[in-house]
């Protein structure tokens, strides 16, 4: 069996199941360690805010502490430290920490991204400073959180370095003070964090254009660090694989009422998902070569099949064949299966999914009155474009299935070619499988 990192979360519960120790779990389950967690305090929250804090006893925290790192097979490699609502709990888990000389990540959390009540009190926030920051290996705060410790405001990405270099001063051996709130980043279309731990290093990501508000970052992205660096990455690229990882995270997200709850699995359903669509692919295409009769409807272009990933962006995300599939004198050969090698077909796909989320591959086949008519006979939902209309500074396969989906989602698109354009047939499904069983059951009813 593997023996993973293991990490220890200290943090407080969230109800609503985007932030807390909730979102350390899945973030470290994610990324490949072993989770033990210390329970602070308990939430009542959801996507209006904090309603009721609930903090866990003293003794209670410290006992989880001590059950944990006094057993061999779990005492943690590394830690991260969220929700600490009071002086108390801030005093005993400094003690703990020290007392086990681990290292730790301090996420300094004091409100939710939704708002409502604080998540430590007023009277905690020396007990934070004096205590735990001089212990931690970074702490990552946000910027209101940086304007709180460091005394300083911030606006800008210089003033976010200075703070930075005050509470390094104050005895964090690193600081990350992450540019979410930095206005004049965010208007240049990024995301910058500040890291300094004895030189400066930005590290951007782009902005998830969004109007909700987004929940979970923080907890995840502290949590992601934790686990880079107990995996023994350096600190810069454990903050840039914690930066990549929340940004997929949120992109990813589960919108839940008025808010974006980030996916801490987003990367591994990705990952996932790229695979499946894969071999989906290629067993559609070995489907497709086993039918008899199949070369009939390959156009002289060469047909190619094509499928989606669930989160697809661009031709990237789209895996499809190779140099296409084509008729030869031995019969149909077929290149490789990859992604990004379409441009046809994945622009189909992307347009496609645009109307239809669920509709996630295409093929083109050879046109024919008959082959539109076996389509219709099947009872597919059929349309046509007129390429004579189409404007000039546009993309054809953009623009057409636009045009053609004007009054319904079609399975089937058709156009009559134009000078130097052969005319086409393009079947759609939501999967590669699902598109080689449509061709199937034309080519029966051509029969």
């Amino acid at each position: 069996m593997r023996k993973a990192r293991r990490l220890m979360t200290i943090a407080g519960s969230d109800s609503s199941g985007g932030a807390g120790i909730q979102a350390d779990i899945k973030t470290f389950a994610a990324l490949g360690v072993y989770s033990a967690s210390v329970l602070t305090a308990i939430t009542a929250q959801n996507s209006s805010g904090v309603h009721e804090v609930h903090e866990v006893l003293g003794e209670i925290v410290e006992a989880q502490i001590a059950a944990i790192m006094d057993d061999a097979g779990l005492n943690a490699d590394y830690a991260k430290t969220g929700m600490l609502y009071s002086a108390e709990i801030i005093e005993l888990v400094a003690k703990a920490l020290k007392r086990y000389t681990i290292p730790f990540v301090l996420d300094p959390v004091m409100k939710a991204g939704s708002g409502g009540a604080a998540l430590i009190e007023n009277s905690a926030l020396n007990a934070l400073i004096t205590q735990l920051l001089p212990l931690c290996t970074v702490i990552t705060p946000n910027v209101p959180e940086a304007r709180v410790i460091s005394g300083m405001e911030i606006g800008t990405k210089d003033d976010a370095k200075e703070a930075a270099l005050k509470m390094h001063g104050m005895g964090a051996w690193a600081v990350i003070i992450k540019g979410g709130h930095l206005e004049e980043e965010l208007a240049a279309g990024r995301a910058t964090d500040v890291l300094y731990d004895g030189e400066f290093t930005e590290i951007s990501s782009p902005v998830v254009k969004t109007d909700r508000i987004i929940h979970g970052g923080g907890c995840s992205y502290s949590a992601a660090l934790a686990a880079e660096l107990a995996k023994g990455n350096p600190l810069q690229k454990a903050a840039a694989s914690a930066k990549g990882f929340v940004y997929d995270a949120i992109v990813g997200g589960e919108t839940v009422s008025t808010m974006i709850a980030v996916n801490q699995v987003q990367r591994v359903r990705k990952d996932a998902d790229r695979y499946w669509t894969l071999e989906n692919v290629k067993q559609a295409v070995r489907t497709l070569k086993a039918i008899e009769g199949f070369e009939s409807v390959i156009p002289e272009v060469g047909t190619n099949v094509g499928m989606a990933i669930e989160t697809a962006a661009s031709k990237q995300d789209v895996a499809a064949v190779d140099g296409r599939i084509v008729r030869m004198k031995e019969g149909v050969t077929a290149g490789c299966v990859e992604f990004g090698v379409s441009d046809h077909v994945a622009r189909l796909i992307l347009a496609m999914m645009a109307l239809d989320e669920a509709q996630r591959s295409a093929m083109n086949v050879k046109y024919s009155p008959e082959i539109v008519e076996a389509c219709k006979t099947l009872g597919m939902r059929v349309t046509s474009f007129n390429r004579a209309k189409e404007p000039t500074d546009v993309k054809t396969m953009d623009w057409g299935v636009r045009e053609a989906s004007c009054e319904f989602v079609p399975e089937v698109i058709f156009d009559l070619g134009a000078v130097g354009k052969e005319p086409m047939v393009r079947i759609f499904g939501n999967t590669a499988m699902e598109v080689a069983e449509k061709v199937t059951r034309i080519i029966e009813t051509l029969e």
